[in-house]
Protein backbone atom coordinates (compact mmCIF):
# COMPACT_ATOMS: atom_id res chain seq x y z
CA UNK A 1 0.00 0.00 0.00
CA UNK A 2 2.40 2.66 -1.28
CA UNK A 3 1.78 6.39 -1.39
CA UNK A 4 3.06 6.47 -4.97
CA UNK A 5 0.17 4.20 -6.00
CA UNK A 6 -2.18 7.13 -5.41
CA UNK A 7 -0.35 9.71 -7.46
CA UNK A 8 -1.51 11.10 -10.81
CA UNK A 9 -0.73 14.08 -13.00
CA UNK A 10 -3.21 16.92 -12.78
CA UNK A 11 -2.79 20.02 -14.96
CA UNK A 12 -2.69 23.05 -12.68
CA UNK A 13 -5.26 24.89 -14.76
CA UNK A 14 -7.90 22.33 -13.75
CA UNK A 15 -7.67 23.31 -10.08
CA UNK A 16 -10.77 25.46 -9.50
CA UNK A 17 -9.79 28.84 -8.05
CA UNK A 18 -13.35 30.12 -7.64
CA UNK A 19 -16.84 28.63 -7.48
CA UNK A 20 -19.02 28.30 -10.55
CA UNK A 21 -20.93 31.50 -11.41
CA UNK A 22 -24.10 30.04 -9.91
CA UNK A 23 -24.40 27.39 -7.20
CA UNK A 24 -25.53 24.08 -8.65
CA UNK A 25 -24.10 24.66 -12.15
CA UNK A 26 -21.28 22.14 -11.73
CA UNK A 27 -20.69 19.15 -13.94
CA UNK A 28 -21.32 15.62 -12.68
CA UNK A 29 -19.46 12.44 -13.58
CA UNK A 30 -21.48 9.31 -12.76
CA UNK A 31 -19.46 6.15 -12.16
CA UNK A 32 -21.43 2.89 -12.05
CA UNK A 33 -19.31 0.29 -10.28
CA UNK A 34 -21.45 -2.70 -11.27
CA UNK A 35 -21.58 -1.81 -14.97
CA UNK A 36 -18.10 -0.30 -15.02
CA UNK A 37 -19.58 2.63 -16.95
CA UNK A 38 -18.91 6.36 -16.88
CA UNK A 39 -21.52 9.00 -17.75
CA UNK A 40 -20.96 12.73 -18.11
CA UNK A 41 -23.80 15.04 -17.17
CA UNK A 42 -24.60 18.11 -15.07
CA UNK A 43 -25.25 18.34 -11.34
CA UNK A 44 -28.86 19.34 -11.97
CA UNK A 45 -29.39 15.79 -13.28
CA UNK A 46 -28.57 14.25 -9.87
CA UNK A 47 -32.22 13.66 -8.81
CA UNK A 48 -32.63 11.33 -11.80
CA UNK A 49 -30.10 8.93 -10.28
CA UNK A 50 -31.87 8.73 -6.90
CA UNK A 51 -33.84 5.54 -7.34
CA UNK A 52 -36.00 3.61 -4.85
CA UNK A 53 -36.11 6.45 -2.30
CA UNK A 54 -32.57 6.21 -0.89
CA UNK A 55 -31.38 7.81 2.32
CA UNK A 56 -29.05 10.77 1.69
CA UNK A 57 -26.73 11.69 4.55
CA UNK A 58 -25.48 15.31 4.61
CA UNK A 59 -22.88 16.94 6.85
CA UNK A 60 -24.43 20.13 8.25
CA UNK A 61 -21.26 21.56 9.79
CA UNK A 62 -20.72 25.30 9.34
CA UNK A 63 -17.32 26.71 8.37
CA UNK A 64 -15.86 29.29 10.71
CA UNK A 65 -14.28 32.43 9.23
CA UNK A 66 -11.30 31.18 11.20
CA UNK A 67 -8.39 33.15 9.68
CA UNK A 68 -7.45 36.20 11.75
CA UNK A 69 -4.80 38.91 11.43
CA UNK A 70 -3.18 39.70 14.76
CA UNK A 71 -0.25 41.81 15.93
CA UNK A 72 2.35 40.81 18.50
CA UNK A 73 2.07 43.50 21.15
CA UNK A 74 5.82 43.44 21.97
CA UNK A 75 6.99 43.85 18.36
CA UNK A 76 4.16 45.34 16.36
CA UNK A 77 4.68 42.49 13.87
CA UNK A 78 1.65 41.08 12.10
CA UNK A 79 0.86 37.38 12.30
CA UNK A 80 -1.84 35.29 10.60
CA UNK A 81 -3.70 32.91 12.89
CA UNK A 82 -5.87 29.97 11.91
CA UNK A 83 -8.17 28.79 14.68
CA UNK A 84 -8.49 25.02 14.47
CA UNK A 85 -10.13 23.71 17.65
CA UNK A 86 -11.82 25.22 20.68
CA UNK A 87 -10.55 23.67 23.91
CA UNK A 88 -12.98 25.62 26.09
CA UNK A 89 -14.90 28.89 25.60
CA UNK A 90 -12.37 31.52 24.54
CA UNK A 91 -9.37 29.15 24.45
CA UNK A 92 -8.32 27.74 21.08
CA UNK A 93 -5.71 25.63 19.38
CA UNK A 94 -4.39 27.67 16.46
CA UNK A 95 -1.83 27.46 13.68
CA UNK A 96 0.69 30.27 13.20
CA UNK A 97 4.22 30.77 11.92
CA UNK A 98 7.37 30.97 14.06
CA UNK A 99 5.75 29.00 16.83
CA UNK A 100 9.14 27.94 18.23
CA UNK A 101 9.88 31.58 19.11
CA UNK A 102 6.74 32.04 21.18
CA UNK A 103 6.92 32.13 24.96
CA UNK A 104 4.00 31.78 27.40
CA UNK A 105 2.42 35.11 28.29
CA UNK A 106 3.14 36.78 24.96
CA UNK A 107 0.18 38.93 23.93
CA UNK A 108 -1.64 39.53 20.67
CA UNK A 109 -3.85 42.46 19.73
CA UNK A 110 -6.41 42.75 16.97
CA UNK A 111 -7.93 45.59 14.98
CA UNK A 112 -10.30 48.02 16.72
CA UNK A 113 -8.69 47.26 20.08
CA UNK A 114 -11.63 45.33 21.56
CA UNK A 115 -9.95 41.92 21.40
CA UNK A 116 -6.67 40.61 22.78
CA UNK A 117 -5.20 37.16 23.26
CA UNK A 118 -2.48 35.50 25.29
CA UNK A 119 -0.19 32.73 24.05
CA UNK A 120 -0.38 29.99 26.67
CA UNK A 121 1.76 27.16 25.35
CA UNK A 122 2.76 25.10 22.36
CA UNK A 123 0.64 22.00 21.89
CA UNK A 124 2.31 19.69 19.37
CA UNK A 125 2.37 21.77 16.16
CA UNK A 126 -0.30 24.21 17.32
CA UNK A 127 -0.45 27.17 19.67
CA UNK A 128 -2.86 27.31 22.57
CA UNK A 129 -4.16 30.85 22.91
CA UNK A 130 -6.72 32.41 25.26
CA UNK A 131 -8.80 35.35 24.10
CA UNK A 132 -9.73 38.20 26.40
CA UNK A 133 -13.44 37.81 25.68
CA UNK A 134 -15.28 34.96 23.99
CA UNK A 135 -18.13 37.31 23.02
CA UNK A 136 -15.69 39.78 21.43
CA UNK A 137 -14.00 36.91 19.62
CA UNK A 138 -17.28 35.80 18.08
CA UNK A 139 -18.04 39.34 16.94
CA UNK A 140 -14.51 39.71 15.57
CA UNK A 141 -14.84 36.49 13.57
CA UNK A 142 -18.05 37.74 12.01
CA UNK A 143 -16.67 41.14 11.06
CA UNK A 144 -12.96 40.49 10.40
CA UNK A 145 -12.43 36.74 10.10
CA UNK A 146 -11.66 35.25 6.68
CA UNK A 147 -12.78 31.91 5.35
CA UNK A 148 -10.02 29.26 5.60
CA UNK A 149 -9.72 28.46 1.91
CA UNK A 150 -7.49 25.50 0.95
CA UNK A 151 -3.83 26.17 0.21
CA UNK A 152 -4.22 25.39 -3.51
CA UNK A 153 -6.51 28.38 -4.10
CA UNK A 154 -4.33 31.31 -5.15
CA UNK A 155 -5.76 34.67 -6.14
CA UNK A 156 -4.24 38.06 -6.78
CA UNK A 157 -5.62 41.08 -4.95
CA UNK A 158 -7.10 42.48 -8.17
CA UNK A 159 -8.87 39.24 -9.11
CA UNK A 160 -12.65 39.91 -9.19
CA UNK A 161 -13.14 36.51 -7.53
CA UNK A 162 -11.05 37.69 -4.60
CA UNK A 163 -13.91 38.86 -2.42
CA UNK A 164 -14.43 37.70 1.13
CA UNK A 165 -18.20 37.96 0.78
CA UNK A 166 -18.20 35.52 -2.15
CA UNK A 167 -16.27 32.95 -0.13
CA UNK A 168 -18.44 33.46 2.94
CA UNK A 169 -21.44 32.57 0.81
CA UNK A 170 -20.07 29.90 -1.51
CA UNK A 171 -17.56 28.11 0.76
CA UNK A 172 -20.56 27.18 2.89
CA UNK A 173 -23.40 24.75 2.21
CA UNK A 174 -26.98 26.01 2.12
CA UNK A 175 -27.82 23.55 4.93
CA UNK A 176 -24.93 24.49 7.26
CA UNK A 177 -26.23 24.68 10.83
CA UNK A 178 -23.57 23.90 13.43
CA UNK A 179 -20.46 26.08 13.55
CA UNK A 180 -17.06 24.51 14.09
CA UNK A 181 -15.38 23.42 10.83
CA UNK A 182 -12.25 24.92 9.29
CA UNK A 183 -12.92 23.38 5.88
CA UNK A 184 -16.15 22.87 3.97
CA UNK A 185 -17.73 19.48 3.27
CA UNK A 186 -17.26 20.27 -0.40
CA UNK A 187 -19.64 17.73 -1.96
CA UNK A 188 -22.44 19.64 -0.26
CA UNK A 189 -21.46 22.95 -1.88
CA UNK A 190 -23.25 21.99 -5.11
CA UNK A 191 -26.73 21.82 -3.57
CA UNK A 192 -29.15 24.73 -3.89
CA UNK A 193 -32.21 25.29 -1.73
CA UNK A 194 -34.35 24.42 -4.74
CA UNK A 195 -32.62 21.06 -5.23
CA UNK A 196 -32.95 20.26 -1.53
CA UNK A 197 -36.72 20.72 -1.86
CA UNK A 198 -36.73 18.60 -5.01
CA UNK A 199 -34.82 15.82 -3.27
CA UNK A 200 -37.32 15.59 -0.42
CA UNK A 201 -39.83 13.99 -2.75
CA UNK A 202 -37.54 11.27 -4.09
CA UNK A 203 -35.11 10.58 -1.23
CA UNK A 204 -34.87 10.89 2.53
CA UNK A 205 -32.36 13.62 3.46
CA UNK A 206 -30.75 13.17 6.87
CA UNK A 207 -28.15 15.28 8.67
CA UNK A 208 -25.19 14.61 10.90
CA UNK A 209 -22.29 16.85 11.89
CA UNK A 210 -18.56 16.35 11.47
CA UNK A 211 -16.47 19.43 12.20
CA UNK A 212 -13.73 19.19 9.60
CA UNK A 213 -10.43 19.94 11.33
CA UNK A 214 -6.73 20.35 10.79
CA UNK A 215 -6.35 16.85 9.36
CA UNK A 216 -7.75 18.01 6.04
CA UNK A 217 -4.62 20.15 5.53
CA UNK A 218 -2.05 17.53 6.50
CA UNK A 219 -0.53 15.62 3.55
CA UNK A 220 0.41 11.95 3.72
CA UNK A 221 4.20 11.89 4.12
CA UNK A 222 4.86 8.18 4.66
CA UNK A 223 5.32 5.75 1.78
CA UNK A 224 3.39 3.03 3.65
CA UNK A 225 0.06 4.84 3.85
CA UNK A 226 -1.13 2.61 6.71
CA UNK A 227 1.32 4.47 8.94
CA UNK A 228 -0.34 7.85 8.31
CA UNK A 229 -1.82 9.26 11.56
CA UNK A 230 -5.22 10.84 11.03
CA UNK A 231 -6.25 13.74 13.25
CA UNK A 232 -9.44 13.11 15.19
CA UNK A 233 -12.51 15.20 14.45
CA UNK A 234 -15.67 15.76 16.47
CA UNK A 235 -18.97 14.33 15.22
CA UNK A 236 -22.59 14.25 16.32
CA UNK A 237 -25.38 12.08 14.95
CA UNK A 238 -28.84 13.26 16.05
CA UNK A 239 -30.99 10.49 17.44
CA UNK A 240 -33.53 10.95 14.63
CA UNK A 241 -30.82 10.52 12.00
CA UNK A 242 -29.38 7.48 13.75
CA UNK A 243 -32.72 5.69 14.03
CA UNK A 244 -33.70 6.43 10.43
CA UNK A 245 -30.37 5.02 9.20
CA UNK A 246 -30.87 1.98 11.44
CA UNK A 247 -34.36 1.53 10.02
CA UNK A 248 -33.18 1.98 6.42
CA UNK A 249 -30.53 -0.70 6.91
CA UNK A 250 -33.14 -3.10 8.29
CA UNK A 251 -35.29 -2.38 5.23
CA UNK A 252 -32.30 -2.87 2.87
CA UNK A 253 -32.68 0.67 1.53
CA UNK A 254 -29.62 2.26 -0.03
CA UNK A 255 -27.62 4.91 1.82
CA UNK A 256 -25.97 7.67 -0.19
CA UNK A 257 -23.25 9.55 1.65
CA UNK A 258 -22.89 13.15 0.53
CA UNK A 259 -19.15 13.69 0.85
CA UNK A 260 -16.20 11.92 2.39
CA UNK A 261 -16.87 13.56 5.78
CA UNK A 262 -20.33 11.99 6.04
CA UNK A 263 -18.82 8.71 4.87
CA UNK A 264 -16.17 8.68 7.60
CA UNK A 265 -18.81 9.20 10.28
CA UNK A 266 -21.03 6.48 8.82
CA UNK A 267 -18.10 4.06 8.66
CA UNK A 268 -16.95 4.90 12.19
CA UNK A 269 -20.19 3.61 13.71
CA UNK A 270 -22.38 0.52 13.79
CA UNK A 271 -26.05 1.27 13.26
CA UNK A 272 -27.09 -2.04 14.81
CA UNK A 273 -29.57 -0.80 17.39
CA UNK A 274 -32.12 1.89 18.07
CA UNK A 275 -30.89 4.83 20.13
CA UNK A 276 -32.72 7.10 22.59
CA UNK A 277 -30.37 10.09 22.42
CA UNK A 278 -27.82 11.74 20.12
CA UNK A 279 -24.57 9.90 19.50
CA UNK A 280 -21.39 11.98 19.57
CA UNK A 281 -17.65 11.53 19.87
CA UNK A 282 -14.38 11.79 17.99
CA UNK A 283 -13.22 9.86 14.94
CA UNK A 284 -9.83 9.45 13.31
CA UNK A 285 -11.11 6.92 10.77
CA UNK A 286 -8.76 6.54 7.80
CA UNK A 287 -10.23 4.57 4.90
CA UNK A 288 -7.85 3.03 2.35
CA UNK A 289 -8.07 0.07 -0.10
CA UNK A 290 -8.63 -3.28 1.52
CA UNK A 291 -11.30 -2.03 3.91
CA UNK A 292 -15.04 -2.67 3.59
CA UNK A 293 -17.91 -0.20 3.68
CA UNK A 294 -20.64 -1.29 6.07
CA UNK A 295 -23.06 1.64 5.94
CA UNK A 296 -22.39 3.44 2.65
CA UNK A 297 -23.93 2.19 -0.61
CA UNK A 298 -23.37 5.22 -2.86
CA UNK A 299 -21.03 8.19 -2.61
CA UNK A 300 -21.26 11.75 -3.90
CA UNK A 301 -17.90 13.48 -3.77
CA UNK A 302 -15.63 15.99 -5.51
CA UNK A 303 -12.39 15.30 -7.37
CA UNK A 304 -9.51 15.11 -4.91
CA UNK A 305 -5.82 15.84 -4.55
CA UNK A 306 -3.32 13.20 -5.68
CA UNK A 307 -1.96 11.15 -2.76
CA UNK A 308 -4.59 12.58 -0.38
CA UNK A 309 -6.58 10.58 2.18
CA UNK A 310 -9.75 11.71 0.38
CA UNK A 311 -8.56 10.24 -2.93
CA UNK A 312 -7.66 7.03 -1.10
CA UNK A 313 -11.18 6.83 0.34
CA UNK A 314 -12.68 7.25 -3.14
CA UNK A 315 -10.30 4.58 -4.49
CA UNK A 316 -11.48 2.22 -1.76
CA UNK A 317 -15.13 2.81 -2.60
CA UNK A 318 -14.91 2.63 -6.41
CA UNK A 319 -11.89 0.36 -6.74
CA UNK A 320 -8.49 1.88 -7.58
CA UNK A 321 -8.41 0.91 -11.26
CA UNK A 322 -11.96 2.07 -12.00
CA UNK A 323 -11.48 5.35 -10.16
CA UNK A 324 -8.20 5.95 -12.00
CA UNK A 325 -10.04 5.46 -15.29
CA UNK A 326 -12.74 7.93 -14.20
CA UNK A 327 -10.14 10.51 -13.20
CA UNK A 328 -8.36 10.12 -16.53
CA UNK A 329 -11.63 10.80 -18.34
CA UNK A 330 -12.37 13.76 -16.08
CA UNK A 331 -8.98 15.27 -16.85
CA UNK A 332 -9.43 14.75 -20.59
CA UNK A 333 -12.91 16.30 -20.39
CA UNK A 334 -11.51 19.29 -18.45
CA UNK A 335 -13.49 18.84 -15.26
CA UNK A 336 -12.75 21.30 -12.46
CA UNK A 337 -10.96 19.75 -9.49
CA UNK A 338 -10.94 20.12 -5.70
CA UNK A 339 -13.09 22.20 -3.33
CA UNK A 340 -14.68 24.62 -5.80
CA UNK A 341 -14.70 22.02 -8.59
CA UNK A 342 -17.12 19.54 -10.12
CA UNK A 343 -18.72 16.44 -8.60
CA UNK A 344 -18.68 12.66 -8.99
CA UNK A 345 -21.46 10.24 -8.11
CA UNK A 346 -20.29 6.68 -7.47
CA UNK A 347 -23.12 4.16 -7.69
Amino acid sequence: MKLSDFDFHLPRELIAQAPSPERGESRLLVLDREAGSIEHTTFSALPGFLRNHPVMVFNDTQVLPAKLQGVWADQGKQVEILLVREEEPGTWQALMKDLKKCKPGRRLTFVEGNLEAEFLERKNDAALIRFSSNENLQRHLETHGKMPLPHYIHRSADDPAHTEQLDRERYQTVFARHSGAIAAPTAGLHFTNEMMLQIEGIAEPLYLTLHVGIGTFIPVRVEDIRQHPMKEENYRVPVATWNKIWKAKNESRKILAVGTTSTRVLESLQFDREEKSDVSGWTDRFIYPGQRFNNTDHLLTNFHLPKSTLYMLACTFAGPSLLKKAYEEAIQARYRFFSYGDAMLIL
